[in-house]
C-alpha cells in the first residue's frame, strides 16, 4: 500500500533497536568495550558474560556485570573490596570513548534494511528508534549511520529518559515525537530481551530477531559461513529465548520485517490487540 494512495497502512510506526537490528550485525561493537574496562580493572571476563545484559543503558549494564557473583568474586579476590558506585562510574567513563570508536567501526546496515526503510516510506509508516547507548553515543551512530544512507525519523537514547529497558519509557518517547499516541498500532523490534519487554509494556507488537543480533553475536560473515545445520540450531535457541521473553513474532532480521507487518494489518483489522 503507497502512501501516495491516500490510505494509512494500518501500522502508523516501527520503533527499532539500533545495534544487532538496524546496524553491527551480531552486535559486536558493545562487547569489545565492556571487555576492555573490566581488563582494564584486572578482571577478566567472557564474551558470553559481557552480552547478558545487553539492551540495557550502558552503565547499567556495567552495574549488572559487577553483580553477577562469578564478577564479583573475581572483584573481591582481585581487589579485596566489593564493587562500589565509583568503580562502576569509573569503567562507565573509560567505556564511552571506547565505545565511540567502536560505534564508527560497525554502522553499516545489516543486509535489507535500506530496502526496509524505502518500502516503510512507501506504505507511510514512520521510522522510530531508541538504543541503550547514551547521548554522544547516540550521535555518533546517527552521523555514521547516515553515512551509510540510513536515516530515522527520530531516535530515543538512555539520557533521554527516566527508566531504561525494560521499561516502556524510550519507546514511548519515540512514539510521542513522531506525534503518535495508539501504540497498538505500532511494533517494537529488537534483538534482545530488555528490548521486548520494553516494546510489551508500551502495549506494542514486538518482533524479536533472531540471526543478526546478541543471540546468535556472529558477523554476517562468520553466520554465513556456518554449516546449515548449525544455523537452524543457533536460530531456534535465540527464537526460544525472544518467545519466553513474549515476542509476538519472531524473524531471522529486519529484512524479514514486512510479512509480519502485513500480519500485524490483517490482526488489527480483525480487532486483535498486542
Amino acid at each position: 500500500m503507497n502512501v501516495n494512495s491516500g490510505v494509512q497502512f494500518p501500522v502508523q510506526a516501527i520503533v527499532f533497536d539500533w545495534a544487532g537490528t538496524l546496524v553491527d550485525f551480531g552486535s559486536l561493537a558493545p562487547v569489545a568495550s565492556f571487555h576492555s574496562v573490566f581488563e582494564d580493572e584486572g578482571i577478566d571476563i567472557t564474551f558470553d558474560e559481557a552480552r547478558r545484559p545487553m539492551g540495557l543503558a550502558k552503565r547499567e549494564h556495567i552495574a549488572c556485570l559487577t553483580h553477577e557473583p562469578r564478577i564479583r568474586d573475581a572483584w573481591i579476590e582481585a581487589k579485596g573490596t566489593p564493587p562500589t558506585e565509583a568503580d562502576i562510574d569509573r569503567m562507565y567513563a573509560s567505556f564511552i570513548p571506547r565505545q565511540i570508536d567502536a560505534i564508527r567501526k560497525h554502522a553499516e546496515p545489516i543486509p535489507g534494511v535500506l530496502e526496509l526503510f524505502r518500502a516503510l516510506r512507501d506504505r507511510g509508516t514512520r521510522i522510530g528508534s531508541c538504543t541503550g547507548y547514551n547521548r554522544p553515543m547516540l550521535q555518533e551512530l546517527l552521523a555514521s549511520a547516515r553515512d551509510h544512507g540510513l536515516v530515522v525519523d527520530c531516535a530515543v537514547c538512555s539520557d533521554d529518559v527516566r527508566s531504561g529497558r525494560p521499561a516502556p519509557d524510550m519507546a514511548l518517547s519515540a512514539l510521542e515525537r513522531l506525534g503518535i499516541t495508539d501504540t497498538a498500532r505500532c511494533a517494537k523490534v529488537d534483538d534482545t530481551t530488555p528490548g521486548i519487554l520494553e516494546g510489551l509494556a508500551a502495549g506494542m507488537w514486538t518482533v524479536g530477531l533472531m540471526i543478526s543480533g546478541n543471540e546468535v553475536s556472529l558477523s554476517h560473515r562468520d553466520w554465513s559461513a556456518l554449516p546449515t545445520s548449525e544455523q537452524e540450531r543457533m536460530k531456534d535457541a535465540a527464537a526460544e529465548v525472544h518467545r519466553r521473553a513474549g515476542a509476538h513474532f519472531v524473524i531471522d532480521s529486519a529484512a524479514d520485517l514486512l510479512p509480519v507487518l502485513d500480519t500485524i494489518a490483517t490482526r488489527l483489522g480483525e480487532g486483535q490487540q498486542p
